[in-house]
């Protein structure tokens, strides 16, 4: 599903598209997503401008004059910047028509992505108001990620992934984050050291960033707002390679059942 950088990939590629334009029609197609869309949002967000672009974990944030749209992707969905009179295809949801002669077009297979709204502070609504801080603010750092591990027997790699402690480190980046700072994905939280905690906290900072760089990853439906699939599915080192020479020390890539998803590691490179 998309993660983190597939999520910011898509505020960088619709953002210098939509702030300063207005809102010339929401057209709804298909109002059974994740939570079905409110019909009242048609003329809540009608002929209002855009303001912001923003992101809060995998939430995109459209802030308008008249309130924010809330959006999620969901495990399959794409936002893409269109000319308006491009034709439909199949699981095309709805529209975001701009005055610019432009639509945001929401595509989900799947329809487990979502399209809210809310006047208020969007820090404060039920879906934002509880998550942890970002992975790449610097609020998530070393001694963070230390102090939260004291006491939590349960494996690094699901701990890192619990977004009541920092949000949006998905299956692959914290697959590939924990090779990169070599430590072993079923470890205890808290038998890492002060200086683990500071090399894992590294590695998923740069982990993101470098996803972000490229676009973030397609595996199978993800595309950015430009309708580009992501290309840090090339740098990958461990995730779905089961069974691949390790990049590093050649070694076959591992890859077992964890939390219910894949996990992938070397067993010679992470300890």
């Amino acid at each position: 599903m998309p993660e983190l950088p597939e999520v910011e990939t898509t505020r960088r590629g619709i953002e210098p598209h939509v702030v300063g334009r207005r809102i010339t029609r929401l057209a709804v197609h298909e109002r059974r997503l994740r939570w079905p869309v409110d019909l009242a949002l048609v003329s809540a967000v009608a002929g209002s401008a855009i303001r912001h672009a923003g992101r809060r974990a995998k939430y995109l944030l459209i802030e308008t004059d008249a309130g924010t749209l809330i959006l999620h992707l969901g495990m399959s969905g794409s936002l893409r910047v269109l000319p308006l009179a491009t034709p439909r295809i199949a699981h095309d949801h709805f529209d975001i028509e701009l005055d610019s002669g432009q639509t945001l077009r929401f595509n989900d297979p799947r329809r487990f992505g979502s399209l809210l709204f809310t006047h208020t502070d969007p820090a404060r609504h039920p879906l934002l108001a509880k998550l942890a801080p970002e992975p790449l603010a610097a609020e998530f750092s070393g001694e963070y990620l230390w102090k939260v591990t004291r006491r939590r027997e349960v494996a690094i790699k699901q701990l890192i992934m619990n977004s009541q402690l920092v949000v949006g480190v998905g299956n692959i980046y914290a697959s590939e984050a924990l090779f990169r700072a070599r430590i072993r994905p079923r470890r205890r939280a808290r038998s890492l050291s002060r200086v683990e905690c500071g090399k894992l906290v590294r590695a998923i900072k740069a982990t993101l960033s470098m996803a972000v760089k490229v676009g973030g990853t397609t595996l199978r439906d993800y595309v950015g707002a430009d309708g580009n699939p992501g290309y840090f599915r090339q740098k990958l080192y461990v995730y779905e390679r089961a069974g691949a020479p390790c990049r590093v020390c050649g070694k076959p890539v591992r890859q077992f059942t964890q939390g219910q998803r894949s996990t992938y590691w070397c067993s010679t490179c992470q300890q």
